[in-house]
């Protein structure tokens, strides 16, 4: 008996996978405790729904990963669920983290994110910007660098703009990522530790950054009745600091090192640790931006951490609150914190009285 060979016809079908049904509106706010009218509230930025709610229904599309049915919203409002962010060119680490923060804020709000980078001259993005505001693909604009037109002008667009500069043409940080007032935390408490004499590792002064560090230091040096050494040029560079700290005469008395950056504080730790100082015994040291590495040193570096993900959610919920007919909301929290770690202690009782001191 012979049998027939099976031909394609006859093959199993391979199984379809199936598509994960995407969770309601209403099953949000099953899980929130509250009505789908609220929830369409909240998902609008409309301050009229309770703080207390607003926490539940953000845990509740946070744990369902609730995504709003853009498209069917777009046929129902002529909307398009889209936010453009602006940034100019170039890179910046910080970059990353703030729009992780402003894709958070924009998902909560039922809005998706898409940055537009301004390149070319200055002078040609107010052009640049009205074009995208009038063509119909955005729902609101948040430009995170200056824009050179007025605030009448910009009332005139059809679409929402709300210029939060924070980078300048470059990408470098301006606004309150330019903010030094941790630097005078920083050298005060040292102070209270008993340093009297410090150095400042300074960064790269085309950096709006850099150049208020260096203020700042100087100022609260002045207004504390404290000495400075001086101030290093290092622009950024760790080298630059290991030489600078190798180079300090053993007689300098300076007991505490302010980096305007964790890269040139890691330099001055090596150049420390060359010439026999022991850091924090002898000299403390301190940084800023958090850099990871920073945390694993030994000893680990007590520098600024600088939350950009609240940068960019604060600047999206300022521009949701705007589309939603409501005043943005007020965060008062501070952008900055100093993580003090073990590169910072006490003075050491002595040092030596014969050192001057130096203004940069």
């Amino acid at each position: 008996m012979t049998g027939e060979t099976p031909g394609a016809d006859d093959a199993p079908a391979s199984p379809v996978p199936a598509v994960p049904r995407r969770p309601t509106i209403r099953e949000v706010a099953r899980l929130a405790g509250v009505s789908h009218q609220t929830v369409s509230r909240f998902l609008r930025a409309d301050q009229t729904v309770a703080p207390a709610l607003q926490d539940r229904i953000s845990a509740a599309v946070v744990e369902l990963d609730y995504r709003p049915n853009l498209v069917a919203r777009a046929m129902r409002d002529r909307r398009t669920g889209r936010l453009a962010l602006l940034l100019p060119a170039g890179t910046a680490v910080s970059s990353l983290e703030m729009l992780t923060g402003a894709s958070d804020a924009a998902r909560e709000a039922g809005f998706v994110v898409e940055v537009v980078t301004l390149g070319g001259p200055v002078d040609g993005r107010a052009g640049r910007v009205l074009e995208l505001a009038d063509s119909g693909l955005f729902e609101g604009i948040v430009s995170l660098t200056p824009v050179p037109v007025d605030d009448d002008r910009l009332g005139s667009f059809r679409t929402p703009v709300v210029v939060s500069p924070e980078y300048d043409e470059a990408m470098r940080g301006i606004g309150r990522l330019a903010d030094a007032e941790r630097l005078a935390e920083i050298v005060e408490a040292l102070a209270d530790l008993g340093h009297r004499r410090f150095l400042h590792l300074g960064g790269d002064y085309a950096h709006t950054s850099a150049r208020r560090r260096r203020e700042v230091y100087l100022e609260t040096v002045e207004r504390l009745g404290l000495e400075s050494w001086g101030v290093v040029d290092c622009g950024w560079s760790a080298d630059a600091a290991r030489r600078a700290v190798g180079d300090l005469p053993g007689d300098c008395g300076v007991t505490a090192i302010v980096g305007a950056n964790d890269k040139v504080a890691a330099g001055a730790v090596r150049g420390a640790a060359e010439r026999g100082w022991s850091v924090p015994d002898d000299v403390s040291v301190t940084g800023w931006d958090n850099n990871a590495l920073g945390a694993v040193m030994m000893p680990s570096l007590t520098t600024v951490d600088v939350d950009h993900e609240a940068l960019g959610r604060g600047a999206v919920a300022h521009l949701v609150a705007m589309l939603g007919g409501a005043p943005p909301a007020v965060d008062d929290r501070p952008l900055t914190t100093v993580l003090w770690r073990e590169s910072t202690g006490p003075a050491p009782a002595a040092t030596p009285p014969t050192a001057k001191s130096r203004r940069a």
